[in-house]
C-alpha cells in the first residue's frame, strides 16, 4: 500500500468526535479520490502533510517547533515523502527528524485534521491538508533542535503559545492512552 492508498483507508476508517472534524474528513476524502498527487509535495493545489503533536511521557508538556516560514510555534511534521509507508510512518519520522527524539510512541489513529494555507517548497500558495497524530516521548527525552526550526521547546498543554496548536491540544488530551 502506497501513502494515497493508506491516506484513504485511514481516513475512511477514522471516526472524530467532533462535527466538524467530521465535516473537513468528508472534505479530505473528495480531495484524496479526485487526486492520486493529493500526497506529493509537488500537488499545487495542496498537499496532504503528516504531524506529530509530542508529549511528555508524563502527559503534561507537549513539544512545539518555532516555524521558520509560518513565524508561529507549531506541532512537529511535514511532507510525506517516496519512502514512507504509510501517514503514520510519515508523521513518525517527521517527529523523529525534527526533534532527534527516540523510541517515540505514535498513536494507532489520527487524533486531528487541519487544512490550511501556506507557501511551503513549492514557492507559491498552496494547502496543507494536515493528518496529526499523537505521539508520547519515553521519559526525560531531551530534544534537540534541527535545521527546519528556528526553535525547539517544550510548553505546558495548559499554557501553548498562539492559537495554531490549541485545537490539536485537547484533541490530544482525550486521545491520551497512557
Amino acid at each position: 500500500m502506497n501513502v494515497h492508498a493508506d491516506a484513504l483507508a485511514t481516513l475512511r476508517d477514522w471516526r472524530p468526535e467532533s462535527r466538524g472534524q467530521e465535516s473537513l474528513r468528508e472534505a479530505f476524502l473528495g480531495f484524496l479520490e479526485a487526486r492520486e498527487d493529493s500526497c506529493s509535495r509537488e500537488c499545487a493545489a495542496g498537499h496532504v502533510t503528516a504531524s506529530a503533536l509530542v508529549v511528555d511521557a508524563g502527559g503534561s508538556d507537549t513539544l512545539l517547533t518555532l516555524h521558520p516560514r509560518v513565524g508561529a510555534w507549531l506541532q512537529l511534521g511535514g511532507h510525506c515523502e517516496p519512502g514512507d509507508e504509510n501517514l503514520r510512518t510519515a508523521a513518525l519520522r517527521e517527529a523523529s527528524e525534527e526533534s532527534s527524539i527516540t523510541g517515540l510512541e505514535i498513536s494507532k489513529e489520527p487524533v486531528h485534521i487541519d487544512v490550511h494555507p501556506v507557501t511551503c517548497s513549492l514557492g507559491v500558495p498552496t494547502r496543507h491538508f494536515d493528518v496529526r497524530y499523537l505521539v508520547r516521548a519515553p521519559s526525560g527525552a531531551q530534544a534537540v533542535r534541527s535545521e527546519e526550526s528556528d526553535d525547539l521547546r517544550w510548553w505546558p498543554l495548559d499554557a501553548l503559545p498562539g492559537t495554531e496548536v490549541s485545537a490539536l491540544a485537547e484533541a490530544a488530551r482525550s486521545a491520551m492512552w497512557w
